[in-house]
């Protein structure tokens, strides 16, 4: 058994070391990418999330050439974060990739070391047993409080970031023991909502009732051992897939949907599930 993982190809190597060239060659100040020299961390995170989700929606559709392209996309946003740090002294590439292969090993001991892991969920206990140790190492450098729920950083989509908030909690007993618990909150959330539209509809408290909705119904996903945004991201295509179909309809007889009413949508709406049940 080896503790450290091969060497990579020289064609890796090479490739790696023409990226990081071009992407110094772009951020030069005199003879670079006017554009490129003009970004920071804060005008290129965007973008970085971005790509993270472009990849995603290339795994979704199990589209292989797009996913090569748009790991390539993502790939240059390490190497244009990296290269920011190097230029204001901080780190650069070959800091963070041997810091994610140094993690990587340590999390890792059934493969780089003589720990036993028989299965693919003493492979998660001994993971997050790793990320708690590092956490209250962490902890303890800075003289913080530790918190169950450090790590999980306020940058994630709304609905994710819900759930593993309510899977740290968890682990400390903070949860409902049974499902019917879960849809018990539900309807009591949905009748603080309809209290407040009757008596008003106060904007700010509408905001944080259908806030408190949603995050119960990521509890939900999440007794349910589904994953919530991936179950929104089926719905959301699954709903654009619909809709695209009523309005083909629609082009198709010379008519758009806004000059529809209501009812006449709806069974068009009808109509198009049908048809994709039937396919």
């Amino acid at each position: 058994m080896t503790d450290s993982p091969p060497d990579q190809s020289p064609a890796a190597a090479r490739n790696v070391d023409r990226l990081l060239a071009i992407m110094a060659r772009l951020r030069d100040p005199v003879s670079g990418c006017p554009w490129d020299v003009q970004q920071n961390f804060a005008t290129i995170a965007p973008y970085t999330i971005e790509e993270a989700y472009e990849v995603a929606d290339a795994i979704e559709q199990n589209d292989m050439a797009a996913l090569k392209d748009e790991l390539g996309d993502l790939l240059l946003q390490v190497v244009f974060h990296a290269r920011m740090a190097e230029e204001a002294g901080h780190f650069g590439f070959a800091e963070v990739a041997a810091a994610i292969g140094d993690k990587m090993v340590s999390r890792h001991p059934h493969v780089f070391a003589d720990h036993e892991a028989a299965t693919a969920e003493d492979v998660k206990v001994t993971w997050e047993a790793r990320k708690q140790a590092e956490r209250v190492a962490k902890a303890g450098a800075g003289g913080e409080t530790l918190s169950a729920l450090d790590g999980v950083t306020a940058a994630l989509p709304a609905l994710l970031r819900a759930e593993k908030l309510q899977k740290r909690a968890a682990r400390v007993g903070f949860d409902w023991p049974e499902v019917g618990q879960v849809f018990d909150k539900l309807a009591e959330e949905l009748a603080e909502i309809r209290e407040v539209i009757d008596q008003g509809g106060d904007p700010d408290r509408l905001e944080d009732e259908v806030g408190d909705l949603l995050f119960v119904v990521a509890n939900l996903a999440r007794h349910l051992e589904v994953d919530p945004e991936s179950a929104l991201r089926r719905a959301n295509a699954k709903f654009e897939r619909r809709f695209r179909a009523i309005e083909a309809r629609l082009a198709a007889a010379g008519d758009k949907a806004e000059a529809q009413s209501l009812e006449a949508l709806e069974e068009l709406w009808q109509a198009a599930k049908r048809a994709e049940r039937r396919g």
